[in-house]
């Protein structure tokens, strides 16, 4: 399925609103290699900086202070809920290790 991330990129001048487009599989959300994958094609070389507000530097400093995603929408929901990205937050963060 197409996911479209709606995402900011932050320059010394000011926000710039994009979108990226992502192909997953039905009810995945994007993680976090997905992403920088995203954003490598768009020429964004970047890392995860903050995995909870989903906030991303770029690798070679001066391109760019940073890339902000504030949503995305897989054509399911249109809701202004951001349920689904708690989801990808969720799926960015390492999973707790089980009981004995």
């Amino acid at each position: 399925m197409e996911c479209i991330v709606h995402f900011e990129v932050v320059h010394n001048d000011g926000p710039k609103k994009l979108r990226g487009l992502l192909f997953l599989d039905k009810g995945a959300s994007p993680g976090e290699a997905e992403l920088v994958e995203m954003f490598k094609d768009m020429n964004f070389n970047v890392r995860l900086e903050d995995r909870g507000k989903l906030i991303f530097k770029p690798v070679n400093p001066g391109d760019f202070l940073e890339i902000r995603i504030t949503g995305y929408d897989n054509g399911q929901e249109k809701s202004k809920d951001d349920h689904n990205l708690k989801s990808i937050v969720g799926n960015l963060l390492p999973q707790k290790p089980t009981g004995l």
